[in-house]
């Protein structure tokens, strides 16, 4: 990934996009976890602390739900009104 990164755009949210992605297109499916920022940051060879970054957003977002001492996972879509 690293050799595809566009410049122009911060590289946490580049990352962040990759793991949406594969979120919405059920790659990772509800309720399954999300990789952690150890694996986050090889797979993108980024910094642990822009990992961690990726993965606040996407808590923020509500694509992921954090578990003390577990991990992240994919969280529940939100229900339609």
């Amino acid at each position: 990934m690293s050799a595809d990164l566009d410049r122009t755009r911060p590289i946490w949210r580049q990352v962040a996009a990759v793991i949406q992605g594969r979120i919405e297109d059920g790659t990772y499916p509800v309720g399954t976890k999300v990789p952690s920022v150890v694996d986050i940051s090889t797979e993108f060879s980024v910094a642990a602390s822009t990992a961690q970054k990726v993965l606040a957003h996407l808590k923020r977002e509500g694509l992921v739900r954090t578990e003390v001492g577990l991990g992240s996972f994919v969280a529940e879509p939100p229900a339609a009104d």
